[in-house]
């Protein structure tokens, strides 16, 4: 079992900045894949960013390229993500998952789908106003 909790979240304007963590307990001998999924009210979940277990690898949605940025620091067993130029629409609930891809063909096929993730944080609010 992992554990996973998300905290950063907050208040800010357009145009400003937030970086959220994502810190992980339990079973994280294994390698996992993670990724960053976020939740408008009335919208359903939708990645955002996802990150391979070595930290190489990054992935984005079209609508955050550019502005947001996933890293993560195995040894503090912890995944960021740094958002900056921040907009109205990515007011939301910003979820992290671990996913123990099954080696990297699985991962790059599969980083976008939250089906794919065996673990997932309870989420941070994040609200941008205008």
């Amino acid at each position: 079992q992992v554990q996973l909790v998300e905290s950063g979240g907050g208040l800010v304007q357009a145009g400003g900045s937030l970086r959220l963590s994502c810190a992980a307990s339990g079973r994280t001998s294994s390698r996992y894949g993670m990724g960053w999924f976020r939740q408008a009210p009335g919208k359903e979940r939708e990645f955002a960013a996802a990150i391979s277990w070595s930290g190489v690898t990054t992935y984005y949605a079209d609508s955050v390229k550019g502005r947001f940025t996933v890293s993560r620091d195995n040894a503090k067993n912890t995944v960021y993500l740094q958002m900056n130029s921040l907009k109205p629409e990515d007011t939301a609930v910003y979820y992290c998952a671990a996913g123990a891809f099954s080696g990297w063909t699985y991962f790059s096929s599969r980083y976008s789908g939250g089906q794919w993730y065996d673990y997932w944080g309870q989420g941070t609010q994040v609200t941008v106003s205008s």
